[in-house]
């Protein structure tokens, strides 16, 4: 090869070498940098650690049904000629709700009435064959004794007496028959009249819902009217196994609805179901709730909120202190120079409105609850207060 070329291969080759070692020192200078750059104080927000009230708060869906329904019905059949009340009505206790056409009913009371009146003909007949077959008895037995009539005779007398017992006796049983028919008759009669008789609970309810016409023929059993009890009225709400151990009878209940908006009404649990249902495995709840204006209605939705339990004195952090460092929860603690922080594990509890209660961590000082991504144990920061707490959690603190 000529020498030109040769120099010229060199100095191309030289060139090259030069730029890369010059690009070289420029790539690991920004990491040297980089190093030195964790030494600087990094920014972040904190918020003081506090003590206060925390509760653990459930909200259930659900809705409202009547504290005790009835639906009254006649025992027998016939046409409704009167209906007393309509949906929406106030009743009371044992008042007439319908009345049905009697007049087959009034007919067998008298048709009672007139075998009743047989029977007792018939007792009085009997009574009279009696008393003249004791009459005849009596005679006969003299005349024997007189040695005038014979012993058949006397048989015969005693034979028409027993007769005339057996009668009375029949014709006893015919009258008490006919009473008893008589009674059952005027009973039915009265079963025209179709009264609210339910037991227990308020003396007055409302109508929730009429079923039936005046004309329509009903047959016995049949509902006319459903009339309900409001005050109190009854919340039912299901929950899971997670919350159902929770739960116990008497705890309080506050409800909301969309009927109300801004409006809460308090309740308590009065009944917890025993089994879980098979396809929702969910149990049934029941809250009474006091409903002395009926604001609450059957039907309304519902969102009942129970505290399943309640702390004082606990050790509260706003929740987005809490971060993970080698698969544990914790948060970074401050120093009182505010230029240090500390990593401290804790121990998660009840989380209530963005706090959470804690174990593991003094009752005083801030945490850091912004910028903890770029955060070691013992790094340097510049803190700045951000977090505000609501007044009742920031009133129940230690500087209070």
């Amino acid at each position: 090869m000529n020498p030109v070329k040769w120099i010229w291969f060199f100095a191309v080759l030289l060139l090259a070498a030069g730029s890369g070692i010059w690009l070289y020192s420029g790539t690991r200078q920004p990491a040297h940098q980089s190093r030195g750059q964790k030494t600087l104080a990094v920014p972040v927000e904190t918020a003081p650690i506090q003590v206060g009230s925390i509760a653990l708060k459930r909200t259930f869906s659900g809705e409202i049904r009547p504290n005790a329904e009835f639906k009254v019905a006649p025992r027998v059949s016939g046409r409704i000629g009167r209906l007393a009340v309509d949906m929406a009505d106030v009743v009371s206790r044992g008042q007439v709700v319908a009345q049905l056409d009697n007049d087959e009913y009034v007919q067998a009371v008298a048709r009672a009435e007139a075998e009743l009146a047989v029977a007792k003909a018939n007792l009085v007949e009997a009574q009279s064959s009696l008393d003249t077959a004791d009459r005849e008895l009596r005679r006969v037995e003299t005349l024997r004794q007189r040695g005038v009539a014979s012993e058949s005779n006397l048989d015969a007398a005693r034979a028409v007496q027993t007769e005339a017992k057996a009668r009375v006796a029949v014709a006893e049983a015919q009258v008490t028959r006919a009473l008893a028919f008589r009674k059952t008759e005027k009973i039915r009669l009265g079963y025209t009249l179709v009264t609210a008789d339910w037991t227990g609970g308020s003396e007055k309810r409302v109508v929730a819902e009429r079923f039936v016409d005046e004309g329509d023929t009903v047959s016995a059993n049949t509902p006319l009217v459903s009339i309900v009890e409001l005050d109190p009225i009854v919340g039912v709400i299901f929950v899971t196994e997670r919350d159902y151990t929770r739960l116990k009878p008497g705890m309080p209940a506050t409800l909301a609805t969309d009927g109300w908006p801004g409006r809460t009404f308090s309740g308590r649990i009065i009944r917890i179901a025993p089994i879980f249902g098979q396809h929702t495995r969910q149990a049934r709840v029941e809250l009474l709730v006091n409903n002395p204006d009926q604001s609450l209605k059957p039907g309304m939705f519902i969102r009942a909120s129970v505290v399943l339990q309640q702390l004082e004195d606990a050790v509260i952090v706003p929740e987005p202190a809490l971060t993970r460092r080698n698969d544990q929860t914790g948060v970074f603690v401050v120093d009182s120079h505010s230029t240090k922080v500390r990593w401290q594990p804790v121990e998660v509890g009840i989380q209530e409105n963005g706090l959470i209660e804690v174990s593991g961590l003094d009752h005083s000082g801030t945490v850091v609850t912004l910028g903890q991504q770029l955060l070691d144990d013992g790094s340097s920061v510049v803190a700045r207060q951000s977090h505000q707490y609501p007044a009742e959690v920031r009133d129940a603190g230690p500087d209070r």
